[in-house]
């Protein structure tokens, strides 16, 4: 999981100047500044070399040698994308979907999390307190607004049929109704650059590991003792016939205890894992969230990130597991991608990705990178 949180800053921009004496702005979107032209398409857009540059955001990188045409803050816009098309996955969102999404953020606002706008408007989206879109608060939230724009693109009637612009206005409503057409090329690029990074999910958001065997299994665990004596086991649920370990350490025993407790809770990408059975979407887990709270709950405090996790603690190795044993996998040794835990009897409890549930697997499915015991 890339433990990336989308920085919000409130940017004072120079106004757009518009050609032609008394054209009213009638909404937000078009009253939003931006050094960036409102006239003619963004075309001949590099996808190879914007998913080069967005991948490197995403990894961490401060933005200041990181180029994409017409973002002048990559390091705050590409977490705000991100968030945008992480939450259009969640809420099995088609890939078009997520274009549009994009490229209305684009018009709105810039792909900024503004405090500012035409009347009460705010956000991503500049969606207004005043037309229900929901309070400051919600709609200063960029999951909230992302979620909001999504259910009321998904009320309109053929918006799959529209061009890009036309299912943006039926959304927004806005007084430049044909603004958002400039954005298609950018918006498209940068929803394939970063629905590719999240793992196990393609462009269109369709789990790409349904169809796949298993992985080899680089426990040491014999059949039977790699989990695959429970079966198949429903996502959410807890297979029949498992307990934890009795000679598991009392800590290890709680943190398991309470990741148990979330079973069930959908996945969200970049989620405190704070309240996953709550209302909103950033109290969920992520993978490397859930690690963290379970073992708050326990006393012991982590780190965020699978990439600072795989330090925590010592090296164990994949044969010799114990219960509350991190196992990481996924990407390297040194940054691996996703992280589990152990619970003994050859099963381990994640949150796996976009789309998914917390769940229980089988080690067996695991290829296992690294190891740690943090207690």
């Amino acid at each position: 999981m890339k433990g990336l949180a989308a920085g919000i800053g409130v940017v004072f921009l120079s106004p757009i100047l518009i050609a032609g004496t008394g054209m009213m702005l009638a909404s937000s979107a078009d009253a939003v500044q931006s050094s960036g032209s409102l006239s003619g398409c963004l075309t001949g857009i590099d996808s190879d070399k914007v998913a080069e540059q967005v991948t490197k955001i995403l990894d961490g990188a401060s933005g200041k040698d990181v180029h994409v045409e017409d973002l002048d803050l990559p390091a705050e816009q590409v977490p705000n994308a991100a968030t945008i098309v992480a939450t259009g996955l969640s809420l099995d969102v088609p890939k078009k979907g997520q274009i549009i999404a994009l490229a209305t953020a684009m018009q709105e606002s810039r792909l900024r999390n503004l405090g500012y706008g035409d009347r009460d408007s705010l956000g991503l989206f500049q969606q207004r307190p005043s037309q229900g879109w929901g309070s400051a608060q919600q709609i200063r939230d960029p999951v909230y607004a992302s979620e909001q724009f999504y259910k009321h693109l998904l009320k309109v009637d053929g918006w799959q049929q529209m061009t890009v612009t036309q299912a943006a206005q039926a959304v927004q409503k806005s007084g430049l109704p044909d603004a958002y057409a400039q954005w298609e090329s950018l918006a498209t690029a940068l929803q394939s650059a970063i629905a590719k990074t999240f793992p196990g999910v393609d462009a269109d958001g369709k789990d790409t590991n349904q169809d796949e065997k298993p992985s080899t299994s680089t426990t040491g665990c014999a059949p039977g003792q790699d989990g695959s004596g429970f079966g198949r086991i429903p996502e959410g649920s807890v297979p029949k016939g498992y307990s934890i370990p009795k000679d598991a350490d009392p800590k290890a025993r709680k943190a398991i205890e309470w990741a148990m407790h979330q079973l069930g809770t959908l996945y969200q990408w970049g989620g405190s894992c704070t309240n996953a059975h709550g209302p909103d979407p950033m109290g969920r887990c992520d993978c490397s969230s859930l690690m963290q709270q379970a073992y708050a709950h326990a006393g012991i405090t982590l780190t965020r990130t699978t990439y600072t996790q795989v330090g925590e603690g010592k090296a164990v190795s994949p044969a010799h597991l114990k219960p509350g044993d991190l196992i990481f996998s996924r990407g390297t040794a040194a940054r691996p991608e996703h992280v589990g835990m152990y619970m003994g009897e050859g099963l381990v409890i994640e949150a796996p990705r976009t789309t998914k549930p917390v769940r229980i697997t089988p080690i067996k499915d695991w290829d296992i990178l690294a190891a740690r015991r943090v207690l």
